[in-house]
């Protein structure tokens, strides 16, 4: 989320969005659907919609905000509504915009057809130039669209057999949630890259959702994850399996253990908290470092810093306060302004760290600005020395599948060695997590089926199919 409009100062990696959908003639769908977006909020802040069905009609409501904000008013409402899909968006391909909010809604030859996706499509700027120079028209900026377009143009009779179709002439991460005036789908890209569970209730409705956190506060039980390479179909016969591309080498993004997935999920057998408390238990063995106290740069690296201070025996403190409650605010971007910015949303307890020795876990570093801002913080509160700990390797590669990344120049590990980046954040020790440990840390999953790219630039989707210009405004560009 913006502190300041305008600018992050937390200069972290952002993921772009979490989608959800319910199947249901017995449960108010838009109600499960309004609930799920808001256990997801986390994976999106820009703009948030639902779209509904009754079997005849469809409808969509979509807005720029909080999912909060979007529906203060009312939630969607249609009588003998039965299927509804969501989204939450944060922006990695287009501009944040209300032309860009989801979920697309089309008509076509077969019917109407609304869809929520979850990823960033590598070879995406292909398609849409291929389908305009045949007269495609499109009404957003965003990667998305594409699907939709695909879907209407596709010649295949049955609409599980046009998405098919579709599916396999795209490269590149997504999780969709589609609906059609009778039917919830759900796919999952070859690779695995994005996560997609699949849950239920106990008066059988169905759930389609980015992460179980979203089937925990309906009350559903989790069922099992969408696979790598299969789109689901949940209708009035119940849920059918269509495996489209299973030869794939799966590479599900290690990121969503590190820092985006909300803890109390669960990604494909992996727990993301005890994912993220080994972390911080590896990073203890490996870095050595002896303190005081260990504090976290909350909330994101808590868990890690818990699992440091149970390893190392060390006293875990609330160090660093944050404040919850800045939300978006109208001060002008200045670079005064900027240099504050990490005051209005974290500030050090004097009262704990002065006279330490402190261990600070944070997941990442991307730019290495923010983390400068804190280690001068905790040295003015008085700590005495400050180690940093990260819960994840250097990045040094810009990610292509579905996270807003710097471009690598502004990749701090791209241009500095460990030593360099701990002279640059001024702190008295800094360890990076190996992807060795890293990958014990999450053993429960296949830590080989995932992908460690902006780590090691070992990229699973071949080099021809990265985005043009690195840039997520390709298609705002001007056309020459």
């Amino acid at each position: 989320m913006y502190d300041i409009d305008g600018y992050t100062p937390e200069a972290k990696w952002k993921e772009e969005c979490g989608v959800y959908g319910v199947y249901s003639h017995t449960e108010n769908v838009t109600e499960m659907t309004y609930l799920g977006l808001y256990a997801l909020q986390h994976r999106g802040q820009e703009s948030a919609g639902i779209a509904l069905t009754d079997g005849a009609w469809m409808d969509v409501s979509r807005g720029m905000g909080l999912v909060g904000e979007v529906f203060r008013h009312q939630i969607p409402h249609m009588d003998n509504q039965y299927i509804a899909i969501g989204h939450v968006r944060y922006s990695t391909t287009g501009s944040s915009l209300l032309a860009n909010t989801q979920p697309l809604m089309v008509s076509y030859a077969g019917g109407k057809i609304a869809l929520a996706h979850n990823g960033n499509l590598t070879n995406a700027a292909a398609i849409r130039k291929a389908l305009e120079s045949q007269g495609t028209i499109f009404q957003t900026t965003i990667d998305s669209e594409v699907f939709v377009n695909l879907i209407a143009r596709s010649r295949k009779e049955k609409i599980e057999e046009r998405i098919i179709e579709s599916l396999m002439q795209i490269k590149g991460a997504y999780c969709l949630s589609i609906m059609t005036e009778d039917k919830l789908i759900g796919a999952r890209d070859p690779q695995g890259f994005r996560p997609l569970c699949i849950g239920r209730t106990e008066e059988g409705s169905w759930i389609l959702s980015s992460e179980t956190c979203g089937l925990d506060v309906v009350g559903a039980e989790f069922v099992r994850d969408v696979r790598p390479g299969e789109m689901v179909v949940i209708d009035d016969d119940g849920l059918r399996s269509y495996p489209f591309a299973t030869e794939e080498k799966k590479a599900s993004c290690i990121f969503e253990y590190i820092y985006f997935a909300r803890p109390d999920s669960i990604i494909d057998g992996q727990s993301v908290h005890e994912a993220r408390f080994m972390m911080g238990r590896m990073l203890a063995r490996e870095s050595g470092f002896k303190g005081d106290i260990v504090i976290s740069v909350p909330d994101s690296g808590t868990t890690a810093a818990t699992g440091f201070a149970y390893e190392a025996g060390i006293p875990f403190v609330e160090g660093l306060i944050k404040n919850r409650y800045i939300g978006r605010t109208f001060i002008q971007p200045t670079q005064k302004k900027r240099d504050s910015s990490v005051k209005l949303k974290l500030n050090a307890v004097q009262s704990v760290v002065e006279g330490k020795d402190v261990i600070m876990v944070d997941d990442s570093i991307v730019r290495g600005t923010t983390s400068g801002k804190i280690v001068r913080m905790l040295r003015h509160a008085g700590a005495r020395r400050i180690y940093m700990c990260v819960s994840s390797p250097p990045i040094g590669y810009p990610c292509y599948y579905g996270i807003d990344t710097s471009v690598r120049k502004e990749l701090i590990a791209a241009t500095k060695s460990v030593e360099e980046i701990r002279a640059y954040i001024e702190a008295d020790g800094l360890h990076f997590l190996s992807i060795e440990g890293l990958k014990k840390s999450v053993s429960a999953a296949d830590p080989e089926a995932m992908c460690y790219a902006c780590f090691d630039s070992l990229y699973p989707i071949e080099e021809g199919h990265q985005p043009q210009g690195d840039s997520k405004y390709v298609f705002e560009q001007p056309k020459c």
